[in-house]
C-alpha cells in the first residue's frame, strides 16, 4: 500500500513538473516569435547612418533616426525620476505600514491606476502640463510615462518586501537598529532582485508606448535640445513610418521596431547581471 502511494505521489510529480515545463514553453514562443520577425524585418535596416543622422524626406536616399534614439533614451530619464522614488517609496510603506484604511485605499488607487488606459495618461498629462505651458515637450512626455510607472513599481516593491521574513527584521531591531534603518539597509536590499524586475517590467511597458506621447512630446525631425520642446521617439517613428506609402520609411520603422525591442532586452539582461553579481558578494 505505501509502495503504491510513494508511485503515485512520484506520478504526479513528474506530471505537474511536465506541465509546468510546457506552460514555461508555451509563455516563451510568443516572445520568440515577436523578437525573431522583427529581427528578419529590422535587421537588414540597421547601419551606422541609422543611429547618427536625422529623417531625411521620403524620395531622398539615406536618412536615420537618431533623434529617436535620443528622445526614447531622454524620456525613460525623465520618467523613471518620476515614477521610481514614487513607486518605491510607496511600495515600502504599503509593505512595512500600510496595514490601515489608508494603506488600502493606496492599493486601491494603484490596482486602478494600473488598469487605466495609456492614452488617457496622455490626455491627463496634456491637460496638466502642455495646456499649461502650451507647448509640447519632453517634460510633459515624462510625466506621462513616470505615471504608468508607478503602480507596477509600487505593487512589485510591495510583494517583494513583503517576501522578506520577518525573523530579519527582528534580528536587526533586537541589535539596535532603528526600524527605518532596517527598512532601508537590511530590508529593501533582501528584497532588492524583486524591486528590480518590477522596475524592469515598468521600462520595458513605456518604452513601447506611443498613445500618451501623441499628446505630449508631438515629436520632431530635430535633435532634441532642449526639455520644454517637441521630443521624437521611437514609438512615434514606428508608428508614423509604419503607416506611411513609402518603402524606404517603411524599411526604418522595422529598423526602429528592432533597435526598440534590442533596447529592452539589453537593459533587462545588463541589470538582471548587474544585480545578480552584486548580491553573490
Amino acid at each position: 500500500m505505501m509502495i503504491k502511494r510513494i508511485t503515485v505521489r512520484r506520478i504526479v510529480d513528474k506530471l505537474v513538473a511536465s506541465l509546468a515545463l510546457l506552460s514555461v514553453i508555451i509563455a516563451i514562443i510568443p516572445l520568440a516569435g515577436v523578437i525573431i520577425f522583427v529581427t528578419s524585418k529590422g535587421l537588414p535596416a540597421i547601419n551606422l547612418e541609422i543611429f547618427t543622422s536625422l529623417p531625411r524626406p521620403p524620395d531622398e536616399i539615406g536618412g536615420g533616426i537618431g533623434n529617436a534614439i535620443q528622445g526614447t533614451l531622454i524620456l525613460i530619464g525623465l520618467a523613471s525620476m518620476v515614477g521610481l522614488p514614487i513607486g518605491v517609496l510607496s511600495g515600502i510603506y504599503l509593505a512595512e505600514y500600510g496595514n490601515n484604511r489608508f494603506g488600502s485605499l493606496v492599493r486601491f488607487i494603484a490596482d486602478t491606476l494600473s488598469g487605466v488606459p495609456s492614452i488617457i495618461m496622455g490626455l491627463f498629462a496634456y491637460v496638466v502640463v502642455v495646456l499649461a505651458t502650451r507647448s509640447f515637450s519632453a517634460i510633459s512626455g515624462g510625466i506621462a510615462l513616470g505615471i504608468m510607472m508607478i503602480p507596477v513599481i509600487t505593487r512589485t516593491t510591495e510583494e517583494s518586501i513583503k517576501l522578506v521574513p520577518n525573523t530579519i527584521r527582528e534580528a536587526s531591531m533586537a541589535l539596535g537598529v532603528r526600524r527605518w534603518k532596517t527598512i532601508v539597509l537590511i530590508v529593501v536590499s533582501a528584497a532588492r532582485s524583486g524591486i528590480i524586475t518590477g522596475i524592469m517590467l515598468s521600462i520595458a511597458r513605456i518604452a513601447g508606448e506611443t498613445a500618451p506621447l501623441l499628446f505630449t512630446a508631438f515629436g520632431s525631425d530635430l535633435w532634441a535640445t532642449g526639455l520644454n520642446q517637441p521630443i521624437s521617439a521611437l514609438p512615434l517613428v514606428i508608428y508614423r513610418y509604419a503607416i506611411s506609402p513609402y518603402a524606404s520609411w517603411q524599411a526604418q520603422a522595422w529598423g526602429a521596431a528592432f533597435i526598440l525591442v534590442s533596447m529592452v532586452l539589453i537593459l533587462n539582461i545588463g541589470v538582471r547581471l548587474i544585480a545578480r553579481g552584486k548580491y553573490r558578494r
